[in-house]
């Protein structure tokens, strides 16, 4: 119900703004004298590139979109992803099986893209397998998780550097995005398991130079309960970028879910640096998150992360790719002291090691994820196997998909 009362509010402000004057989001025309001549050629046209939402980070890239004209509407853009995954793995969790199949994608994305009122709408299928964790239907993904509509959101843009959003948008916070089209490997990593991916709320976006400043007032950990702040401030300088990412909970949810953890009591923060140039995206970046003791949250004793990932891609000849992934993150607490359990047991930690071989020939993609897996210190029961006593998981998937 709070998702459509965010429509509502989105829809007050485009009305009270409709006199609200159009932007110039062009380039500054002043020249020199000496290119006055040549700026008033006809210009040559420019290859059609991406949007940038959703964005990506090699090595899959979308193809440009399928652009129309919708009415009152103005200009949209409609771009899709559709794959397919199978997964192999050793040691599964109770509920698994050694081999399992999904859609991992079967998304439309709409997109207004100009003006000073803009939307995105995402809808379809989806699968997130993540290392580590259960795998999950599709069915159960699209019920138990963001539905069939996870990303749907108005924009409002006050001028080329300022925009407000308003409705289901994804997190701030994290160095993978949700779905796998979107990272370097098929699985996120045992990092991104720390953090939200889908929230509701209010997103503030501003951009100062090389300074991009993000606020934003949603439901955490998709909890439909607003008491979550998130911030992100991006500097970049060339092929360089230095991200630092926090958000916390205002108040407490005794309440839990598949969407909505134990961590939507927590605090979390990301340093993250990208190096992309010359073919190489290299990308390494810390986490810490903490879990404040909280007995009315059902928390009788808090507990944190600390976590580190290296993540780099390297694009090849003829469309092929090579990426790696390597994660550490430890926990802390004990079984005796009742902690928050925050990974595979209190005071667990655990290591993974992912390469991701990847082929991309237009819309055509195809790509494998071989996975390692290894915990320590962790509690029996919680960890691999049906019976949660196997210390590692060895993982195969292979993905074959189109980008329109």
């Amino acid at each position: 119900m709070k998702t459509f009362r965010f429509a509502a509010l989105g829809f007050v402000l485009f009305s009270a703004l409709r006199a609200f004057p159009q932007q110039d989001t062009s380039a500054p025309t002043d020249k020199p004298v000496a290119q006055a001549d040549a700026a008033t050629q006809p210009a040559q046209p420019s290859a059609p590139t991406p949007l940038p939402t959703p964005s990506t980070v090699g090595p899959l890239q979308l193809s440009p979109p399928i652009n129309f004209e919708a009415g009152f509407l103005g200009k949209l853009s409609l771009n899709g992803a559709v794959s397919g995954i199978g997964l192999f793995q050793n040691n599964p969790v109770s509920g698994n099986n050694p081999q399992e199949g999904a859609f991992s994608n079967a998304m439309l994305f709409l997109r207004k893209a100009d003006g000073w009122f803009q939307f995105y709408l995402q809808v379809g299928t989806y699968d997130l397998p993540s290392l580590g964790t259960a795998f999950y239907s599709n069915a159960t993904a699209n019920s138990d998780l963001f539905g069939p509509v996870p990303v749907v959101f108005g924009k409002i843009a006050f001028s080329k550097n300022t925009n407000i959003m308003i409705g289901v948008f994804p997190t701030l916070l994290g160095g993978e995005s949700t779905f796998d089209f979107q990272d370097m490997n098929i699985q996120r990593g045992l990092l991104w398991n720390q953090t939200n991916a889908i929230s509701r709320g209010v997103q503030l976006n501003q951009t100062l130079g090389k300074l991009t400043v993000s606020f934003s007032y949603n439901d955490g950990y998709y909890s439909n309960r607003y008491n979550w702040l998130t911030s992100a401030v991006t500097y970049t300088e060339g092929p360089h970028s230095v991200v630092f990412t926090a958000g916390g909970i205002l108040g407490s949810t005794n309440w839990t879910n598949l969407a909505t953890p134990i961590q939507n009591n927590s605090m979390l923060f990301d340093l993250i640096y990208t190096y992309s140039n010359h073919g190489w995206v290299i990308q390494p970046y810390v986490q810490y998150t903490d879990m404040p003791t909280n007995p009315g949250a059902g928390i009788p004793q808090g507990a944190h992360t600390w976590g580190g990932a290296i993540l780099a891609t390297r694009v090849l000849k003829k469309g092929f790719s090579l990426t790696g992934r390597w994660e550490y993150i430890s926990s802390t607490g004990s079984n005796t002291e009742n902690s928050a359990n925050l990974l595979y047991g209190p005071g667990s930690t655990a290591w993974s090691l992912t390469a991701t071989p990847t082929y991309q020939y237009k819309k055509f993609f195809t790509r494998a994820d071989i996975s390692y897996v290894s915990a320590g210190n962790f509690t029996p029961g919680d960890a691999f196997g049906p019976l949660g006593l196997k210390p590692s998981q060895t993982r195969g998937v292979i993905e074959l998909g189109f980008l329109f």
